[in-house]
């Protein structure tokens, strides 16, 4: 019955992410994207607060219709990207510049969806948080959901036990289920550096301090901190993406700009890789003769999926979808704020596969191309739907692989 009754949504909830999709908003400005959450928690009876996470951010709250059974909140992010839309499908963005790219009018749609199949379910043993956060692109809205009280039961509702959440896949096959226990997606930081040298002509470089051949040096030199001080077992990442310094070729300028990322799995592997980079930063400018000026500003921690959360899901999937949930072999190195709720509540973060049948070349998240498959969204609002019903303790499965429940 529930699945009938999530097809039948479905033309009702392409709509809705559709239109999200025409009106992109950039993180802490998702004014509309969040008055169209509330329009449609409204339509269907669901309790929420808004204007969290400094304005955008919305809680809903649907209370168990029996006593005694757990919370469960369940998470989607809401914000766009500045990037130009080049899909030229008709519901195309309308604000110029900025698109939704990395799939989170999906992610919106889908727990609207969620909400819609739950207020119609009789009997339901769990109260149920919506969170719809702001900011995920950068702006640790996830962080400040928690720190305006979306999980302890403070704003809304009662204290979540376990928080779970999705991110839709395009180069995986579509309705596949990916899980990982432990680290799921990697710790970021973000760092920008200024090499401070002397310029002048270029036909004199012995007159100058050259910013440029020092930059060049940093660069090749931190590559040595996954090749030579990290555990090959372990994983850092060290990209430099950003190079700016001096207008001229035949000038050699006064300082050179750096801007790049580290990457790493687990907190100690985080720390470490800060200090090293400092030290070989410092130490390779002071060589060349230059200082130079580092800002390392905070950034997301590790994905993390707790154990028993993240076999609760798997367990439930594998009874619905079988051999379409599979688990993932190693972490993804891209970044999430989903990372801010494991700190509070049990988290599991899972993915979800957009790859169309056809599509041998699909566009990636955080590109012009990307769209979100809208095929998807009745196996997501389901899979989250039982996520939200069933008992938080399962009981182990039985042979058949049918669920039993304590």
């Amino acid at each position: 019955m529930i699945r009938e009754s999530i097809l039948a949504d479905h033309a009702a909830l392409t709509e809705i992410r559709r239109e999200i999709h025409r009106h992109p908003e950039l993180m802490f400005q998702e004014h509309n994207t969040s008055a169209i959450v509330q329009r449609e928690l409204s339509k269907i009876g669901v309790e929420f607060v808004a204007g969290l996470a400094k304005g955008t951010g919305v809680l809903g709250y649907l209370p168990a219709t029996e006593p005694g059974g757990s919370t469960i909140a369940l998470r989607a992010d809401m914000d766009a990207l500045p990037i130009t839309e080049d899909t030229g499908v008709p519901y195309t963005s309308e604000c110029p510049g900025v698109m939704h790219a990395c799939g989170h009018d999906g992610h919106t749609a889908i727990l609207i969806g969620v909400a819609r199949a739950l207020v119609k379910e009789p009997v339901r043993r769990n109260n149920v948080l919506f969170v719809f956060q702001p900011a995920e692109e950068g702006g640790a809205g996830g962080e400040q959901m928690c720190l305006d009280g979306c999980l302890d039961g403070s704003r809304l509702g009662t204290k979540a036990d376990v928080i779970y959440g999705l991110h839709g896949w395009p180069e995986v096959e579509k309705n596949r289920l990916l899980w990982k226990i432990g680290p799921m997606m990697a710790a970021t930081n973000e760092f920008r550096i200024r090499v401070n040298g002397r310029g002048g002509h270029a036909a004199a470089p012995h007159l100058t301090i050259d910013p440029v051949v020092a930059a060049a040096q940093i660069i090749v030199a931190l590559q040595s901190i996954a090749a030579r001080n990290i555990d090959p077992l372990d994983s850092i990442v060290f990209t430099v993406g950003a190079i700016h310094g001096g207008e001229a070729n035949n000038v050699i300028p006064d300082y050179v700009d750096l801007r790049g990322t580290m990457r790493t799995l687990r907190a100690e592997t985080q720390e470490y890789g800060e200090q090293r980079f400092r030290e070989v930063v410092n130490g390779v400018a002071t060589a060349m003769g230059c200082t130079v000026e580092i800002q390392w500003p905070g950034g997301y921690p590790v994905t993390f999926n707790e154990k028993t959360a993240t076999l609760r899901f798997r367990q439930l999937a594998e009874a619905k979808y079988g051999d379409m949930v599979e688990e993932l072999v190693n972490p993804v190195m891209g970044g999430e704020d989903f990372s801010y709720y494991g700190a509070y509540v049990p988290a599991c973060f899972y993915f979800l596969g957009l790859r169309r049948e056809d599509d041998e070349n699909p566009a990636s998240v955080h590109t012009p191309r990307f769209d979100f498959n809208d095929e998807v969204i009745p196996t997501a609002v389901e899979m989250m739907t039982e996520l939200a019903l069933q008992p938080l303790n399962l009981a182990p499965a039985s042979s058949n692989g049918a669920l039993s429940h304590a």
